[in-house]
């Protein structure tokens, strides 16, 4: 099949020569030139505008968005709908709030076209290994993009799923990130907690590399513990400063909004948010608290 993809970051590109090396066309374009020639020397079809790219489509035109979420996406296909059919389809493969998915899926089917959300998973890995794709939409766009999801996951009948209306992918990729933060926190904490307990002289390399193979808590992050610790165990050359897609915010707030707990998610959340902080002013307080009604000694700055 021929599609065009718009957005050409990391995942975008591999997105691309995925397709490519699947034997689809692929038009491709990005606001910076730069992408879109490498794109085209991977074999893509190169577009200098969206309504280019367009052009190149023929019905059912499929037009793939790889953008941030929010405004970017927003405004893209406001645009795309100027320029497609009806029974054409447009697809938002970025990382969209559920409920904005759900939104513009009423109105771009008031104007005759499909909308499919497509949650996608795999980061760099993605190309060598496939992606885990999560689609929102209906039966109908779903048959039509078919092929792509196929050639994109891991396999034509693995890593990929119709998991309901629209909306539903994005909703689904979004709890799967909020596990992610779980699963993250879970074995920072263990591997700190090994690391503290300096009379043992513990390998935290050789301990990731063991628990890889038969352990219960084996996993494709373990992979990648066992990969960032091989070379420094201190991981010198890294900030302890994390970020946060904003997925795991919306997991929270859509698990407070359904009155579902969910202490470890929300907890791995607050703690990406502690680690931005070089001095923290609550600590600050609670030592001082501690200092007024009980005396306990508190550190002064300059002390270690």
């Amino acid at each position: 099949m021929r599609l065009a993809m718009v957005g050409l970051g990391r995942m975008g590109l591999n997105m691309v020569r995925r397709l490519l090396q699947g034997g689809h066309e692929v038009v491709a374009f990005n606001r910076s030139p730069g992408p879109v020639q490498e794109a085209a020397a991977a074999g893509a079809i190169p577009a200098t505008s969206l309504a280019d790219a367009v052009s190149k489509l023929s019905a059912p035109r499929v037009v793939w968005l790889m953008l941030p979420a929010g405004d970017v996406t927003e405004s893209h296909i406001h645009q795309t709908m100027d320029l497609i059919a009806p029974g054409d389809i447009i697809v938002d493969g970025g990382n969209s709030n559920f409920n904005d998915t759900v939104r513009r899926a009423e109105m771009i089917r008031a104007r005759g076209f499909e909308y499919v959300d497509v949650g996608t998973s795999g980061g760099v890995w993605g190309m060598a290994e496939g992606y885990s794709l999560m689609a929102g939409g209906s039966n109908e766009a779903i048959a039509v993009l078919r092929p792509a999801l196929e050639t994109l996951a891991p396999a034509p009948d693995t890593g990929w799923g119709h998991v309901g209306p629209s909306g539903a992918g994005h909703f689904v990729k979004m709890v799967h990130n909020g596990i992610e933060y779980g699963m993250m926190q879970a074995l920072a904490e263990g591997f700190e907690v090994m690391r503290a307990k300096k009379d043992f002289a513990l390998d935290l390399h050789q301990i990731a590399e063991l628990w890889r193979f038969g352990s219960v808590v084996r996993s494709w992050l373990l992979d990648l513990t066992a990969n960032a610790l091989k070379d420094d165990q201190e991981l010198s050359d890294i900030k302890g400063w994390v970020a946060d897609s904003g997925e795991g915010r919306w997991t929270v707030q859509a698990a407070m909004d359904l009155d579902v707990p969910a202490p470890v998610i929300t907890l791995s959340l607050m703690m990406r948010f502690v680690s931005r902080q070089d001095e923290s002013y609550a600590a600050k307080l609670l030592a001082a608290m501690r200092n007024q009604f009980g005396g306990h000694a508190v550190k002064r700055p300059d002390e270690p």
